[in-house]
């Protein structure tokens, strides 16, 4: 029971980084290659009939770790709760931004809503690869399964560090190649063009960056992501922007799955102490609970997958870039 639910948490995430990752990747180049209000808003288009379903993975992963898995669910937000705060203030912005944009009137408030969209989209992927890296890092846990500290140092200290650095500029540039793929895979016209010419620089520039950081770590992980990233870049300079889509979020899966199994049974390493680090068995709700929320989970994760693989295939067409003549 305990594996099983743990292995829904890690669903849950990876279908938001996913998912999530393609919106943030277009609210943060819809206004980069778009040259006018009309491209911007084929841009913002592709992902109107997605972005708020996307986001219930959020709720999902977070719900569910609260539930099947309370002591990781507060060690996470006791040890790292002022970057939580600053995360959900930049979806707030984001949210507002995307259903606002079509209230105004005149191009210059759909700028200034696109620039909002933009910022806050940045803001949350370097937040996210951060964290990310905080959670294979490890926090500040002592015997009893607390975190230790206060004030700044312990809030923001992990989200702080050379590695979380790393974690973002990481999630930085899966979130571009992301948008990249997915704008050429979603739009047909001038933007179509120009996000697969910056899919295939992206792929081909990312590759080189992840097999000289993969030789001089030897990290198997990083070579295979290099193999992803070259591979997204040659079938989008090919014209077969599906495949490429398929290998960036392949490679996205993978690093998010690489994450939450780092340290294998443990779900949270300590930086104290690797005895103080918390277990799954530790974390864990009683057998009691996780059999309760399974029966929930069996009724409701099926309806949730089938809606939206079904809204997606409502909304499968391109959205065009082009003026249409009237």
């Amino acid at each position: 029971m305990i594996t099983f639910w743990f292995s829904v948490v890690v669903l849950a995430w990876v279908l938001y980084f996913v998912l999530e990752g393609f919106d943030f990747g277009v609210g943060l180049l819809g206004p980069v290659l778009g040259r006018d209000d009309h491209e911007r808003g084929a841009a913002v288009r592709t992902i109107g009939p997605f972005w708020d379903g996307n986001e219930v993975w959020l709720v999902a992963a977070i719900g569910v770790t609260f539930a099947a898995f309370p002591a990781w669910y507060s060690a996470l937000l006791a040890g790292l709760y002022l970057p939580m705060v600053v995360l959900l203030l930049l979806l707030a912005v984001r949210g507002v931004a995307l259903e606002f944009r079509g209230k105004g009137d005149g191009p210059v408030y759909r700028r200034r809503a696109d620039v909002a969209l933009a910022l806050s989209s940045l803001g949350i992927v370097l937040v996210w690869g951060a964290l990310l890296a905080a959670f294979v890092r490890g926090l500040a846990i002592n015997g009893n399964g607390d975190v230790v500290g206060g004030g700044f140092d312990r809030t923001f200290g992990p989200v702080l560090t050379p590695a979380a650095g790393l974690g973002a500029l990481a999630a930085l540039y899966a979130t571009l190649l992301l948008g990249a793929t997915f704008l050429a895979l979603r739009t047909s016209g001038p933007l179509r063009r120009r996000a697969r010419t910056l899919a295939r620089w992206l792929g081909t520039g990312g590759a080189v960056a992840l097999l000289v950081a993969g030789f001089g770590t030897g990290s198997p992980t990083a070579l295979a992501a290099a193999v992803l990233a070259f591979g997204a870049g040659l079938l989008a300079r090919t014209g077969r922007e599906a495949l490429a889509f398929t290998a960036t979020a392949a490679g996205v899966a993978g690093a998010v799955v690489a994450v939450f199994t780092t340290h294998g049974a443990v779900v949270l390493h300590s930086t104290l102490d690797p005895s103080f680090a918390l277990t799954r068995a530790a974390a864990a709700a009683t057998p009691q609970a996780l059999e309760l929320i399974t029966w929930a989970g069996v009724l409701i994760l099926p309806g949730v997958l089938a809606y939206q693989a079904w809204s997606y295939w409502v909304f499968r067409r391109r959205v065009a870039s082009e003026r249409v003549p009237s």
